[in-house]
């Protein structure tokens, strides 16, 4: 039996063989290293636009349990990390979720969660660059002394162009390859974590200020999730708070592009867990600091008032740090900025594994000679990210606030997806060797899934009222949810069209469905015909 390169031309005529195995797909080897890809893993986390554009929807949700949901989010991503740090080390690929969920549960589930983590990633990067282009204008406002040059952003065409603008610049600098913007990116992560801790101490000191009449010092029961007054709200806290952490599983898509390790994790599992233990720190303390500094009233400041409530940073820039609120919107500016650029390495690789493995069409799948950079299917998630953010800035009355929502749903469906893969996969080997591996392999990640499919359900079925979200409806029913339906439905009718024109993954004949016990990890074997 002859074997088969995928990257190779296709023969005219030939039959395949179901033998599972994880290729190469041209990327560059030995590029990134651990600080390299923890560097990656906070642009694309972007901690201060994260903030800005979550803390207020969750507020506005649970109150002043602001903070036990953020830590709350933190469990489920802890479970889920421990599965996805198995899974990488056992198959790394570019592919992450939809080639873990295809050996594990084969390829329609795969496909699916591939387009979950796609989804996903192409609502953050229209949400990317509108926060971009708040903080272009109101920085801006702040160096003119100029308060209305902020609201500019406010013209729908105007905001439109300008976030057509920043995508592309991203896109052709994404373009030239992983390495062309270490620098930059080195630069506006410590830019943006320096004034992130600025910005959280000035919050606790200007929370105990007698003239600060919002202030109020934390209590313990702002770390009580059971405190939260439902279910509901529980639920839709927790799809925000997961957002927040969303995006640390993007070091994971670097696994065929890091640097070899010489421990026992993997140069990319290591970033992925430092980073996420940084981000708990980071998430939970601004969490607080802002719920202690502004409260939860309507005031100006305040985490009730719904005019802020999509972009709360900008709201409290001035109050908090004075003259200093320029460098907090410019740590935003940069933050969004420099995440459109790393945030659009994970769908680009999605696809570009997909298209690799033929579950979509084999053009997507071109690496460019000379940046070694998945062009193609860099070009179209931007493409879409671009036309998806200029619709919903015409039919939604808080385009931030409810891509947001729809985006912590889709995150909590190929999470849960992928955790579950993991005690799936690994159902046999980790019995035979101990209860280590039965924890941290199947009882651990196995309870991250479920939880997270719970709360992708319960927000879905929430998220149809017409009060979801910002309030904005289509014949009754809430936007939000029309969203996560919309792209799921989308994903599935593009699913069975792909599996119409390319029947190979579909039938288990590219990537197999199998388990540790049985994968081999070898070169797909294909039978061509013409004998070995």
């Amino acid at each position: 039996m002859a074997k088969y390169d995928l990257n190779a031309p296709e023969p005219a005529t030939r039959t395949l063989d179901s033998v599972s195995g994880i290729s190469k797909k041209g990327l560059p080897s030995g590029t990134v290293g651990v600080l390299g890809a923890l560097v990656i893993g906070l642009s694309v986390c972007a901690p201060a636009y994260t903030l800005t554009a979550a803390v207020g929807p969750a507020a506005s949700e649970v109150g002043y349990q602001t903070p036990a949901i953020f830590l709350m989010g933190f469990i489920p991503m802890l479970l889920v990390a421990l599965g996805y740090r198995a899974l990488n080390s056992a198959m790394p690929d570019s592919g992450t979720s939809f080639t873990w969920a295809t050996r594990a549960f084969g390829p329609w589930i795969g496909w699916m969660a591939g387009w979950g983590l796609i989804a996903a990633t192409v609502l953050v990067l229209s949400n990317l660059a509108g926060i971009a282009v708040e903080f272009l204008f109101q920085s801006i406002s702040i160096m003119a002394n100029d308060p209305s040059i902020a609201d500019i952003a406010d013209n729908k065409f105007i905001n439109i162009a300008v976030c057509l603008g920043f995508m592309a610049l991203a896109t052709i600098i994404s373009y030239r390859g992983m390495t062309s913007t270490k620098v930059f990116q080195y630069i506006t992560v410590v830019f943006q974590m320096g004034v992130m801790v600025w910005f959280i101490v000035a919050m606790f000191v200007g929370a105990g200020d007698p003239a600060n009449a919002e202030g109020a010092m934390p209590e313990l029961s702002w770390f009580n999730p059971f405190e939260v007054s439902s279910f509901s709200a529980f639920a839709a806290g927790i799809a925000v708070s997961i957002f927040v952490y969303w995006g640390w599983d993007t070091v994971l898509t670097m696994g065929e592009e890091t640097k070899p390790s010489k421990g026992r994790l993997s140069t990319e599992s290591k970033a992925a867990m430092i980073l996420v233990a940084i981000l708990v720190v980071l998430y939970v303390g601004t969490a607080t600091a802002t719920v202690a500094f502004a409260g939860i009233g309507d005031g100006p400041t305040g985490l009730g008032n719904s005019a802020i409530v999509e972009n709360v940073f900008a709201a409290l820039a001035h109050p908090v740090m004075g003259p200093a609120a320029i460098l907090l919107s410019l740590a935003i500016l940069v933050s969004a900025m420099a995440s459109i650029n790393s945030t659009a390495i994970s769908p680009a690789r999605t696809l570009l594994a997909m298209a690799h493995y033929r579950a979509l069409p084999a053009a997507i799948k071109r690496v460019h000679p000379k940046f070694k950079s998945p062009h193609v299917a860099l070009m179209l998630s931007s493409i879409v990210a671009s036309v998806f953010y200029a619709v919903m800035r015409f039919v939604s009355e808080d385009v931030l606030w409810d891509t947001i929502t729809a985006l912590g749903m889709m995150v909590c469906f190929y999470y849960g997806i992928t955790a579950l893969a993991s005690p799936w996969y690994f159902r046999r080997t980790a019995v035979r060797e101990g209860i280590g591996s039965i924890v941290s392999k199947i009882v651990l990640p196995g309870l991250g899934g479920v939880l997270l499919l719970i709360v992708f359900v319960k927000t879905t079925i929430d998220s149809m009222s017409p009060d979801a979200g910002s309030g904005s409806n289509i014949a009754g029913v809430g936007l939000v949810g029309l969203i996560g339906v919309a792209v799921l439905g989308i994903g599935v009718v593009l699913m069975l069209a792909q599996a119409k024109a390319s029947p190979e993954f579909f039938s288990g004949r590219v990537l197999a469905r199998v388990d540790a016990s049985e994968d081999t990890s070898a070169m797909p074997v294909f039978d061509d015909g013409l004998g070995s």
